[in-house]
């Protein structure tokens, strides 16, 4: 399996708006194509911005083709999210699962 990291920075008063553009939008794009296996969405708040980390999770390299295009490392940023954002990562990375662990709920 491989992750696929991105990051953004919200414009001032922005972020609750990117955060459901990006939920309500791109969200179900991504889930849409075939080989993702799913995806988080992190917020980090401090005390001058809003930072969102994008993981979404694919069963091998093709599939994230099947969301960036033929360059896998594209980041996929429409106008939308980008009028929202004050700066944003122009590249996705990626790593390789080596190894994970879920703790079973009570």
């Amino acid at each position: 399996m491989i992750v696929r990291s991105w990051e953004g920075r919200a414009r001032a008063g922005s972020a609750d708006a990117y955060l459901a553009h990006l939920t309500e939008e791109v969200v179900p794009q991504i889930r849409a194509v075939s080989g993702c296996r799913g995806v988080q969405v992190l917020r980090g708040v401090d005390a001058s911005s809003d930072t969102f980390m994008v993981l979404t999770l694919w069963s091998d390299l093709s599939a994230i083709e099947g969301f960036s295009g033929p360059d896998p490392e594209h980041a996929v940023v429409p106008a939308e999210a980008q009028a929202l954002l004050s700066e944003f990562d122009e590249r996705a990375r990626h790593f390789e699962v080596a190894w994970e662990m879920f703790q079973d709920a009570p």
